[in-house]
């Protein structure tokens, strides 16, 4: 019987082999740098700070710990963005006191502490993440500054979950984090209850394409722009609808270096969850 992590260590693979995924690297398309085993590679390297999250040990040193352990790959920055997301959930799903649901995440979330918003800091010094400029007023609080700019989150007392909130109007992942993961568990009801008949891999790359429908990739806004974006969000739909043939789509997308990264670190968690529910492989 899988524990915790090895549940979460699997979604990271799943999400991946997932295909097709418009944009995103699988087991069928690549980047010319970023390839399918850069994110193998880094889902078993990420394997020790989820164990760490999932014994009760705080997220900020867990989270540290994951993502050095997933740099150690030429590939680099692979799923920060989906550990990050799991590691809440994981969390709650590894405490005998919480149970894996919107509220014990949330409530995972508001237990984090400055010390475990320094840890997340101290992360970055291991890979290079794509992040906008902060606003003026939070200069002081880049995180590209990493362990440089611990100081300043001390001298203001911001937890991590200080930090996701200042973050939720512009990233998708911390958005999550201050309203409840309800995409997430939204996408992992859809995963869950999909035709069991077909592949799981399957049923991921169909939640994908359904939560890039919904809404606009906040990577993508990051990388290309508001108006890349919402044309991307255009195209799942019509591919949704039939109008688009999602192999096509992908193809499209990966030629024009569209990657909706944050949807698939959304669909990461959900796997999570979804195989922590009972999801059979």
């Amino acid at each position: 019987m899988r524990n915790v992590a090895q549940n979460a260590e699997l979604a990271l693979l799943l999400e991946v082999a997932g295909t097709p995924k418009p944009g995103n690297v699988d087991r069928r398309r690549e980047y010319d740098d970023l390839r399918f085993e850069h994110f193998l590679a880094g889902a078993v390297g990420a394997q020790e700070g989820l164990r760490m999250a999932a014994d009760g040990e705080p997220l900020g040193g867990s989270f540290q710990r994951a993502i050095e352990g997933m740099s150690e790959q030429r590939g680099g920055n692979t799923q920060f963005g989906a550990i990050l997301l799991q590691l809440p959930l994981v969390a709650a799903a590894g405490d005998d006191d919480r149970e894996l649901s919107p509220e014990g995440a949330t409530a995972v979330v508001e237990s984090t502490t400055v010390a475990d918003a320094a840890g997340f800091y101290r992360a970055f010094e291991a890979v290079d993440v794509a992040v906008d400029d902060p606003p003026e007023d939070m200069s002081a609080l880049d995180v590209r500054r990493g362990a440089d700019a611990v100081s300043a989150l001390e001298e203001r007392g911001l937890t991590l979950a200080d930090i996701m909130e200042r973050s939720a109007d512009r990233d998708g992942v911390a958005r999550e984090w201050v309203e409840g993961f309800e995409r997430t568990f939204a996408a992992a009801e859809s995963i869950g209850s999909g035709d069991p008949d077909r592949p799981v891999t399957d049923r991921a790359a169909d939640a994908f394409l359904e939560l890039l429908a919904a809404e606009v990739d906040t990577f993508v806004v990051t990388k290309h722009g508001r108006a890349t974006a919402e044309r991307a969000t255009e195209r799942a739909q019509a591919a949704l609808d039939g109008e688009v043939d999602p192999e096509e789509l992908a193809e499209e997308f990966v030629a024009e270096g569209i990657n909706p990264g944050t949807t698939a670190d959304t669909v990461a968690a959900a796997l999570f969850v979804a195989l922590e529910r009972g999801l059979e492989i």
